[in-house]
């Protein structure tokens, strides 16, 4: 029978139960260094290739092999003092509070309405927002596109038809006003979904007993709702308006489509089509790089609070 050799208290540990305790706490760190590794390359270098080029003079002239010169904090002072770009921010955010506002609102209530409904129904429309989720933003703006069609569009013959005026011929695009009403619609459209289904699952995990006692206290409808059940998710909620400010700041496919089809750039751009402009298009990629960093360093502030609510609710 082989003898066990036990370590007296407050004795070290003998050399094969130090080397067993060192693989274990190394183990998770070794799982996780390929993903980390991949993670760092990913999204490390074009942070530090987006720093690089915001620090110097970066034109055009520079993709033929002329060396950029130095200019330091040159480009994020021309930005600051740009008018322009405080007006496409100050419209970027405008854009981003009326969506996210009505995603959540219009999110709510059909968290809402998947729970009043029976299975049949429940199943069809979840059934609806699944495809509206998975479509990618590209291709559904070809078809938002086709409805709000200056001669052939869908809501224009529907106007037409409904009142006693001829809608046919009659641009939604060409109004900064109605060009983001159109985007705030295909935006909303497209996130409405991720944000039902996430309340829907935080509404079914209130306890029923509680909904019934405050039902029998007296509690209407409403009451339950702002009084029983947004306590109970109030975590859900405040990571579902951090992410929609971010993903709604981030808008870049819809606007720059919208534009394509008949948007004033000028009126209507967002910062990331601002961005995108400013490089692609003028080839100012210093300029453009200083912007990028500004917007990173937004997002970043907007995501500190996020991830501090997510770690105060995983702390036990």
């Amino acid at each position: 029978m082989a003898s066990t050799t036990l370590t007296p208290p407050g004795a070290a540990p003998a050399p094969r139960a130090t080397r067993a305790i060192t693989a274990a706490r190394l183990l998770p760190w070794l799982l996780l260094a390929p993903s980390a590794a991949v993670l760092l390359v990913v999204t490390g270098y074009p942070l530090v290739r987006m720093l690089w080029l915001s620090v110097h003079e970066y034109e055009r002239a520079q993709l033929l092999g002329v060396p950029a010169p130095f200019v330091g904090l040159d480009n994020y002072t021309a930005t600051l003092t740009d008018p322009r770009f405080w007006t496409v921010t100050a419209r970027s955010f405008a854009f981003m509070v009326v969506c996210v506002v009505l995603t959540i609102v219009v999110g709510t209530l059909v968290a809402l309405l998947l729970m009043k409904l029976g299975r049949g129904m429940r199943l069809v429309l979840s059934v609806g927002l699944l495809l509206a989720w998975a479509m990618p933003p590209l291709a559904a703006m070809l078809v938002w596109g086709w409805i709000f069609d200056t001669q052939y569009g869908v809501v224009n013959h529907l106007l037409t038809s409904l009142t006693s005026t001829d809608w046919m011929g009659h641009s939604w695009l060409v109004s900064p006003l109605s060009f983001f009403a159109v985007a705030t619609l295909v935006v909303v459209w497209g996130a409405i979904p991720f944000v039902a289904f996430t309340l829907y699952a935080g509404f079914t995990q209130v306890p029923g007993e509680v909904l019934e006692a405050a039902h029998l206290d007296g509690a209407n409808a409403r009451q339950r709702f702002v009084d029983v059940q947004v306590p109970y998710v109030r975590t859900i909620y405040v990571v579902l308006i951090v992410l929609s400010m971010i993903w709604d700041l981030k808008v870049f496919t819809q606007i720059f489509v919208l534009q394509g089809i008949g948007g004033v750039k000028s009126q209507t751009s967002t910062l990331g089509v601002y961005i995108y402009e400013m490089g692609m298009a003028q080839g100012h990629y210093g300029a453009a790089s200083a912007i990028a960093v500004v917007f990173t360093l937004v997002m970043l502030t907007i995501s500190a609070y996020y991830v501090r609510v997510t770690i105060r609710e995983e702390t036990p």
